[in-house]
Parts: C-alpha cells; structure tokens; sequence
C-alpha cells in the first residue's frame, strides 16, 4: 500500500479473518470481502531452465497452465517455485505474496481475463489484506504483460 501511496494509485483495501495461516483459499477469501471469485487473483512464482523467476497474477480459482506460462516467457518450460523458497525470492509468505513491492522485480504476467473487469484484487502483501485496483494501474507498477496464462 506504502507503494501504490508512493505513486499516487486508487485502490481500496480489503480485510478478512484468518483462519488457519498455513493456507489462505482465494475462493474463500473472496466470499469473506464479498467479491465474485473472478475479480480476486492470486500470485504464483516460477523459475524457468535459465533459473529466472517469473510472476504470475491468475483468478483465484482457476490453474496457471504451466505450458503457457513457459511460452509467454520464453522458456523451454517453467516449475514453480516450492512455499518454502517464496520468501527468498520475493520477500513475502504463502498466502501473502502480492506482485507489488516484491523484493526485485521479476517478469509479469497477468492473466489476460483481468482486462475485462474494472478491478482486480490481489493480496496487499501480508495474510488478512488485500488491494483493490485498476487492472491497467497494476500492470503499470510491475511492468507487466497481459497473456493467455490459465487451463
């Protein structure tokens, strides 16, 4: 939010209770602020063969295509990156990874869906908390692409 402040970006926060922080469902985290679960997304990381990372912004209920992921990349393929090196790479947990603020921007790419909704919402980087924004704001921020990602 420091981030999107800093830059003079609208967005609304959203809040919801935590149950159990080992693992946060995006499907349930919709329903708890009250969004269709096509406008909340979720953020994975990858790594490809040339050991970059790689960003990935899709709705909470659907599955990156790891095939297209690579493509959009350039990579002969991509793996993703295991929870328990999330935090070396972009400075946040499960369940808390935002695609802003990471702690070096890597190549993003959102999934292409986003451009038809008026806002999207991602996690605001710590579990409990999410931004509301501009689809468009957001692939500004984090230089993103906006591609066809998810099965």
């Amino acid at each position: 939010m420091r981030i999107l402040d800093s830059k003079k970006i609208k967005y609304n926060v959203h809040s919801y209770h935590v149950k159990n922080e080992e693992h946060v469902d995006g499907v349930e985290v919709a329903n708890q602020i009250g969004k269709e679960v096509i406008q909340v997304y979720k953020t994975l990381v990858a790594m490809g063969n040339s050991k970059d990372i790689y960003v990935y912004v899709i709705p909470v209920n659907e599955h990156l295509d790891l095939k297209k992921g690579a493509k959009v990349a350039k990579e002969k393929n991509i793996e993703m990156i295991h929870v328990n090196e999330i935090n070396k790479f972009t400075g946040y947990i499960r369940g808390g990874c935002s695609p802003i603020g990471m702690k070096k921007l890597h190549k993003t790419f959102i999934n292409k869906s986003a451009k038809n909704l008026e806002t999207i919402i991602v996690s605001a980087g710590k579990i409990g908390y999410q931004v509301e924004l501009s689809p468009v704001d957001l692939q500004n921020i984090v230089n993103a692409q906006f591609e066809d990602i998810i099965k």
